[in-house]
């Protein structure tokens, strides 16, 4: 619009210029001439009697016809924008075109129908994997649901049951029942998940004390497998953030470590200050992440492992809620994989520290 209205005032002004030429070279030469009395002389006689007028009028209504060319102009770009703007809720792939002026705002559109597209498709695969993993944890509910209730049953039927068996039943209940309450917590997670929003309480975090502290709280979980996690990162290693939150992150980060990495393994945890910002490298060996997987593995609700009643498949949460974390944190997460390891990192400013 501001061009518009400059291109209209730079006409306006080379015609005022243009037309003051025109009058001037207009008397010079009048005066220059001798004129034979005829119907022509006698004509400007007369027309010159009204120049006072006749100047103002013409020059007023040149700069009207200017304006109203440059506001027609304008009034039909405005519409093909209106026009255009339609094209923003189609649902096809196809780029919206505009006349050449409009080519900054051709290019604006185009960006915001294929963020738009992008954000659509995004959200209906999201609330996809949700419905779908929502079922398949509803079903993986009902199996050791049935167990409990039918051990539960045979312990009450039984009275006389021999102590051995009566133990390694109880044994098998306390097993499911731990399941059951995992799968309850997933639940808990996609909903806690979609009404939460992030707000940070930043302070001072001695990370390397933080670390070691996550990976001990895993032991229990390590031992069995015959797995450790090994943590090193400076003693005086201070990370700025929210203690609480990032804690969550390396919680979820080294859950999938110990989820899918190969048994009597190490998992490694790196710290170490770069520049302004702070890195927090998880390395496991285990399976390869396919390269087409290493993008989509941040996404809500997506699971590396779509085996429906796998142990190792969670809500597909606690990598999305990592990356959630991190962006809040003004940081990236990222995750590499090759045939031996896999390695995820967190890269964190720390210009306040």
């Amino acid at each position: 619009m501001k061009q518009t209205i400059f291109r209209c005032i730079g006409t306006i002004s080379v015609a005022t210029v243009i037309y003051a030429a025109v009058i001037a070279a207009a008397y010079f030469i009048s005066y220059n001439i001798t004129w034979q009395p005829s119907d022509l002389y006698w004509f400007l006689i007369e027309l010159k009697s009204y120049m006072t007028i006749i100047i103002p009028v013409v020059w007023i209504v040149m700069v009207f016809v200017i304006i109203y060319h440059y506001w027609k102009k304008t009034a039909g770009y405005i519409e093909e924008i209106v026009e255009a703007s339609k094209s923003l809720i189609d649902p096809d792939d196809e780029n919206i075109k505009l006349s050449s002026p409009l080519r900054v705002i051709e290019d604006s559109m185009n960006q915001i129908k294929k963020t738009a597209l992008k954000n659509e498709r995004e959200a209906r695969e999201a609330e996809q994997r949700k419905n779908d993993l929502v079922v398949n944890l509803a079903h993986d509910i009902r199996t050791p649901l049935a167990s409990i209730i039918g051990y539960l049953n045979l312990l009450n039927e039984a009275s006389d049951m021999p102590t051995e068996q009566r133990v390694k039943y109880i044994g098998t209940i306390l097993e499911k029942s731990y399941r059951l309450e995992r799968l309850i917590n997933e639940f808990f997670e996609i909903t806690r998940f979609n009404l939460s929003s992030i707000v940070l309480n930043c302070g001072k975090i001695k990370l390397s004390f933080m670390l070691q502290q996550i990976a001990d709280e895993f032991y229990p979980m390590l031992e069995p497998q015959g797995k450790r996690a090994v943590v090193s990162a400076p003693d005086d290693l201070i990370l700025w953030g929210d203690a609480d939150r990032l804690s969550r992150v390396f919680n979820n980060i080294l859950k999938n470590a110990i989820a899918y990495s190969y048994e009597n393994s190490i998992i490694t945890i790196t710290a170490f200050a770069r520049d302004k910002d702070v890195i927090i490298r998880f390395e496991n060996q285990g399976d390869p992440i396919p390269e087409r997987k290493l993008d989509t593995i941040f996404e809500r609700f997506f699971r590396l492992d779509t085996a429906r009643s796998s142990d190792n498949g969670g809500a597909g949460l606690g990598l999305a809620i990592a990356k959630e974390i991190v962006s809040a944190h003004g940081g990236t997460i990222a995750a590499n994989s090759d045939k031996i390891h896999t390695v995820f990192t967190v890269t964190l400013p720390n210009s306040n520290a």
